[in-house]
């Protein structure tokens, strides 16, 4: 058994650590099998292994993985055998105060109380980082008597907890979860909780930290005027040696505390030259003592920063001290989001990653050519306007803008955002190549994936197909759905969907006559998971491989699982539906945090916050006691509180599937059979309901009748069908797979054969949008074998007038204020599911487009015609 790896998009330029994960096919990898992972010449490569997820049999469904990796090999293999450990394994001491991490390169202390999380770094004995700590700034505002007075109050991390949380040879991880805290010892005032994880890899002398901090104050009152992070960095040598470098579009913007230009020495012999290009200099020689004169009359400028103020600018600003102007230096469009300090002896260089795409942000030194420099990054920053998180409007737009309820409960309160952050300690003065190499490789992290090949041949996440273009038709679906993933790629920047609280998100709804999206129209602007574009987007990456793809899905997944989704609070557990505003809508479901969304990060790059969210949901169901989902409806029902079969049970579903396969906690998967159970024993089975009443104790779904209030649209628009489809390779229960295939065949039926089979209850109207239900009927006529009923799934994605695509997609050229190109048609919503159903539809009844024996040719002519 060999598995083939591949770097996503590009090799490490240096010494790296990467993180990944790999599926399993069931009853291949035994738990207690150990895996090695080897080069293209055959030797060995040190790895750190453990795992992610399990089969029902037992067996090893995903595992994890850890290894440092040189500029070298283009691929990998893993296979079973003993496992390469380091030479210099990584030490980490555990102690009551602190923990110590020492990867032979670089040593860390970390701090378990207090204000800073890293106490100092060090490397060859001498400190080149210390007093690592979280920062943010709370704005006051006071507009009493006709005067508005704003107060900026600085607050800093103070830490309550910090626990080793992967101990291993090759990679250890430190989680730390804090608050910020006032600076003043007059009146400490809390806010803004965090959890802060920091990742060592042995032999490297760099450090990953990924934040997260969630918002638990009244937007009203409390606004974030900045939130950051800083450090303190001795350097050493004169001001001319001391330099500030900014990863701009290209390359580095480089400048010294001191600059040796002067009005009578304008290079020296090249050392000018040599200054601006980072290396060190020195002036102490008699040859020099003239220019070394003139240098030291010239300004010494302390201060520099680098704020990206929109997706499209930047400005560098410089200063000597606190109390005199900045000036400009430059400006410029996308930064890369890399900041060194540096003197003699070398530096600390920074990078947040999506510098640019999570606006506004700044990188700043402060005191440069002082005893103890502070280099700071803001994720957001100080010199952009506070953030604002107050509700559009005074009230809700349900009947003219699509908004789900008349409550308002447009509240952040809960929400969370995470930026990742690294650290690169220099011992000796890097050069500028260097630093773009490693801007660049922070922006877009190394990592190994699969082929789609072994992807798809795992079954490891649901069912999905390989692209196909061995007939006309599969060639032209093929062609579409790359249309799809090009158009909202490109919309992405043409639209400037960035920003710190925006980025990875999509809009829900066009408006050709605006020629604009409907940002402003309740329902209708941010998408918010609705229709999960998340689910379309994985699938599309495991198809293909493609590594502008992943980086797609991966801005949504880290969107929708923090900022549509509430971490502590009356809501914790819930996200919310699409809105102007993220956090806007009335409607706080279990279908928008779902774990089925945002399982496909964690187990292709073990990210241990998606891994939290996940673990979050588990019980989600758990919040329906406090909100009703259909309480508009059942205001006074006998029940307290009530579940859709989709997709409200469909969501807990997949997160109990999460869960169980994650844990192999049984309990998870009792829930899952004890809705099946209940389904089983009505006369509809699934096609009951839609609507039940709920206990969360118990996990019932209480029968109330059928053809109740709802759409059975409903039930399979929202990743519940991709849920129920994984189940199945999961359960092996006949029966529960009939009912998906008796759910997936009703929706196709005529009204008179719907009314006979559900005694007269089940009517056309109860099943609108039909070409939701595409995958649902390709499995059913999949499990049954039968080409009519195949035929009808392709008519609900091929049919223009049924599934309200237009095909082929097509962008025109407008001159609007400005010229842009557009789908005039276009939603996210139908795209999302066509592309979706059309992925699922192309495995399960691939064959019935190419085969004569299940469609003629005058059919195939037809629908290849339609598309057209």
């Amino acid at each position: 058994m060999v598995l083939k790896l591949k770097w996503l998009k590009h090799k490490p330029k240096g010494r790296s650590g990467v993180s990944w994960g790999v599926p399993w096919e069931r009853g291949i990898l035994n738990r207690e099998e150990t895996l090695c992972l080897m080069d293209d010449n055959g030797k060995k490569t040190p790895i750190q292994s453990w795992p992610m997820a399990y089969w029902p049999d037992g067996t090893v469904k995903w595992t994890g993985h850890s290894a440092v990796f040189l500029a070298n090999e283009q691929s990998y293999e893993l296979t079973v055998g003993k496992t390469q450990i380091p030479e210099s394994p990584l030490q980490v001491i555990d102690s009551e105060n602190q923990i110590i991490v020492d990867t032979g390169e670089i040593q860390c202390i970390i701090n378990k109380q207090g204000t800073n999380f890293i106490e100092e770094i060090v490397s060859d004995s001498k400190v080149i980082g210390n007093k690592g700590k979280l920062i943010s700034i709370q704005e006051v505002r006071d507009e009493t008597s006709g005067k508005k007075t704003i107060q900026e109050i600085p607050l800093e991390s103070n830490i309550k907890d910090a626990i080793v949380e992967q101990n291993g040879s090759v990679k250890c991880v430190i989680k730390i979860d804090g608050e910020h805290e006032t600076i003043s010892s007059n009146h400490k005032q809390t806010w803004l909780p965090f959890q802060l994880r920091i990742y060592f890899y042995a032999g490297t002398s760099s450090i990953k930290m990924v934040h997260t901090f969630f918002y638990d104050g009244n937007p009203q009152t409390d606004f974030i005027k900045g939130l950051g992070m800083e450090f303190s960095i001795p350097l050493s040598g004169e001001a001319w040696n001391r330099h500030i470098r900014f990863a701009g579009d290209v390359g580095i913007y480089s400048e010294p505390a001191q600059l040796m230009l002067t009005r009578r020495h304008r290079n020296a012999d090249g050392l000018y030259e040599k200054q601006i290009s980072g290396e060190i200099v020195n002036l102490f020689d008699k040859q020099h003592q003239p220019l070394l004169e003139h240098v030291q009359q010239n300004a010494i400028w302390n201060d520099f920063k680098l704020t990206q103020d929109s997706a499209d600018h930047y400005r560098i600003m410089k200063r000597t001290n606190n109390g005199y102007s900045w000036v400009e230096s430059t400006h410029g469009t996308r930064a890369k989001g890399l900041i060194y300090a540096g003197g003699e002896s070398g530096g600390i260089g920074i990078g947040v990653k999506n510098f640019w795409q999570k606006f506004p942000s700044t990188l700043e030194v402060i005191g440069l050519n002082r005893a103890d420099t502070k280099l700071k990054i803001w994720f957001w920053s100080p010199d952009f306007e506070a953030m604002d998180l107050r509700h559009y409007s005074n009230e809700t737009h349900v009947v003219s803008a699509y908004e789900g309820f008349d409550e308002m409960r447009a509240t952040p309160y809960g929400i969370a955002n995470t930026s990742e952050v690294f650290l690169q300690c220099y011992t000796v003065v890097p050069s500028h190549e260097e630093l773009v190499e490693k801007a660049e490789e922070w922006q877009s992290p190394p990592l190994l994936v699969c082929e789609p090949t072994y992807y798809y041949e795992t079954k490891a996440l649901g069912v999905w197909s390989l692209p196909d273009t061995s007939h006309p038709i599969k060639a032209q679906l093929e062609l579409e759905l790359d249309k799809a993933i090009s158009f909202y790629k490109c919309e992405i920047d043409q639209r400037r969907w960035y920003g710190f609280w925006n980025y990875g998100d999509v809009m829900h709804t066009y408006d050709s006559v605006r020629h604009q999206w409907r940002y402003d129209l309740g329902g209708f602007a941010w998408q918010n998971t609705e229709l999960v574009p998340n689910i379309w987007l994985w699938y599309a990456f495991l198809r293909s491989g493609r590594e502008d793809i992943f980086m797609m899905a991966e801005a949504m997944t880290r969107h929708t699982s923090e900022v549509d989704v509430y971490h502590f609070g009356e809501y914790a557990g819930l996200g919310s539906r699409h809105n102007v505003v993220h956090w806007g809508c009335g409607c706080k479901e279990a279908r928008i945090s779902m774990a089925g969304l945002h399982k496909y990060y964690y187990f292709l790059t073990t990210d241990e916050r998606t891994r939290d969210l996940l673990i979050e949901v588990r019980d989600a169901d758990q919040a329906l006691a406090n909100l009703d989902p259909m309480r508009e409806f059942y205001p006074d029902h006998q029940y307290k509180t009530h579940a859709r079969v989709g997709p409200d049970w469909a969501a807990f579903c997949s997160n109990w599937l999460s869960e169980w396969e994650r844990t192999e906690n049984t309990a998870y998967r009792d829930k899952i059979s004890t809705g099946i159970e209940v389904l089983k024993q009505l006369p509809l089975r699934l096609l009951s309901g839609p609507n039940f009443g709920y206990n969360p104790v118990t996990n019932e779904l209480l029968h109330m009748g059928d053809g109740n209030s709802g759409a059975y649209h409903m039930v399979i628009a929202f990743g519940g069908p991709q849920a129920w489809m994984e189940l199945s390779q999961l359960l092996e229960d006949d029966e529960w797979d009939d009912m998906l295939v008796e759910f997936g065949e009703f929706y196709v039926l005529s009204e008179e054969e719907k009314l006979i089979r559900s005694n007269g209850i089940l009517h056309d109207k109860l099943f609108s949008l039909p070409m939701l239900a595409a995958g649902m009927v390709a499995f059913a006529a999949a499990k049954k074998k039968d080409p009519s009923l195949a035929k009808k799934a392709w008519k609900l994605l091929l049919d223009e007038e049924i599934s309200e695509m237009k095909l082929p997609i097509e962008e025109k050229e407008v001159k609007a204020w400005r010229h842009l190109t557009e789908v005039s048609t276009i939603t996210t919503n139908t795209t999302s599911q066509w592309c979706l159903n059309t992925i699922i539809a192309l495995e399960l009844i691939g064959e019935y487009l190419s085969s004569d024996q299940h469609l003629s040719n005058n059919e195939n002519i037809k629908l290849l015609n339609e598309m057209k």
